[in-house]
């Protein structure tokens, strides 16, 4: 049987890069999808993601 070991916790999401973070925004009712903004979604039929910022 293998073991796993969990040192932290972490999170890279729209909504936080941190657990902190992430854990207001979601008590918030914060949305972390908005419009694309990293790339020209033109070509695309999606225009809406949940980009990580910043």
């Amino acid at each position: 049987m293998e073991r796993v070991v969990v040192t932290g916790m972490g999170t890279v999401n729209p909504l936080g890069r941190e657990v902190e973070q992430f854990w207001k925004q979601i008590q918030a009712g914060a949305c972390g999808i908005d419009k694309i903004t990293r790339f020209d979604t033109t070509d695309y039929p999606a225009k809406i993601a949940g980009e990580v910022r910043d």
